[in-house]
């Protein structure tokens, strides 16, 4: 009688048929829709800016698997998320040049230094976005109204400048437009800084009042719900992100609503529903505990609402999924179930 060859393996013992290739080329693919959207709010300049932005990633990406062998290549898809998101984040007129150097940063700073795809601590496109922000402050605070004339055929001026150049003030540009150079403050900078409230309908589609924002919430929520029924994405997490901010919002509008804004605009306005849906739901750097996934997503939505609130600057989405991601390793160390059969070893070694 012959004797049975038994394979031990380390858990999980049941693998879904999925690749890492299959599931980043569908966020891609669900990221299309909003990428189209945003070109068509702001023209050849967004178009140009999401081109050159993915492209630098995914040269940046190349690069550096030759030159350390680092894990991945371009056929996984990760860089290309990496370049789409970080395109999004990025004002419709930054210069390309900066857009080639913060792509750039993205893979080198949030990636490579880590060993590549699976090994990074944080997510790369925010990488890439707080590098930017450090280097370049004055050109990424710098937006421009959304639908404007002759968007398709003209690029904002300050896309086209010459690397290490100041770009070119947009002000005399828009003066010729009919438009307020002041027209360029987003919504949350005008509530910030000056008290103004943008309507919630103008901001859930984005599709009114020449507002400088970046695409539609609805739009996202949509992509976003698609990859949630296809469970690409958990949706603990972006459902923790804005019902914490949304939560946190609504106490202190309760405490004084003439000095806090309503938490409906709090969820509509800046980057807080790309950044719930597409970045704090990155598989790498946030939780994979159930538990841990909903104060990983709380984190992040209070300290949204505390950095927009308390902070120097108007938005928060950023630095607030930053921290989650360092503070991911602490979270799935104190969620992490109990091994099968330790509470009745412990209960044995007490009698």
């Amino acid at each position: 009688m012959k004797g049975t060859l038994v394979e031990l393996r380390s858990s999980p013992h049941i693998k879904r048929e999925r690749t890492v290739e299959e599931i980043m080329r569908t966020v891609v693919w669900s990221l299309v829709p909003i990428c189209v959207f945003y070109v068509f709010q702001y023209g050849v300049s967004a178009l140009a800016s999401i081109v050159v932005v993915t492209g630098a990633c995914l040269w940046s990406e190349r690069w550096f698997v030759r030159l350390g062998g680092q894990a991945g290549d371009l056929n996984d898809w990760s860089a290309t998320i990496t370049g789409l998101l970080l395109a999004l984040c990025l004002p419709p007129g930054f210069p390309l040049w900066m857009g080639v150097v913060a792509g750039w940063s993205s893979v080198a700073l949030g990636k490579a230094i880590f060993g590549g795809i699976g090994h990074n601590i944080f997510n790369p496109a925010l990488v890439g976005r707080a590098f930017a922000q450090a280097a370049f402050p004055t050109a990424i605070a710098t937006y421009t109204p959304s639908f404007l004339p002759g968007r398709f055929t003209e690029f904002i001026p300050s896309s086209l400048a010459l690397p290490l150049m100041t770009p070119a003030d947009t002000t005399a540009w828009l003066h010729a437009k009919q438009l307020d150079a002041l027209a360029g403050a987003t919504p949350l900078a005008k509530w910030k800084f000056e008290g103004v409230l943008a309507p919630a309908g103008d901001l859930l589609t984005s599709l009114f009042s020449h507002l400088p924002v970046g695409p539609s919430p609805l739009l996202i929520l949509i992509c976003g719900g698609y990859l949630a029924v296809r469970h690409f994405l958990d949706w603990r997490v972006p459902t923790a992100v804005l019902g914490s901010a949304a939560l946190s919002a609504w106490v202190l509008y309760l405490v004084d609503s003439h000095h806090y804004p309503d938490p409906v605009f709090v969820l509509l306005s800046g980057g807080l529903m790309l950044g719930a849906i597409y970045m704090a739901t990155d598989m790498v750097t946030s939780p994979v505990t159930p538990r841990g996934m909903w104060i990983y997503g709380g984190l992040i939505g209070v300290l949204t609402v505390a950095i927009r609130y308390y902070g120097g600057l108007p938005e928060g989405v950023m630095y607030a999924i930053l921290i989650g991601n360092a503070a991911t390793p602490l979270i799935e160390r104190v969620t992490q179930p109990e091994t099968f059969g330790t509470a009745v070893k412990r209960g044995r070694e007490k009698k």
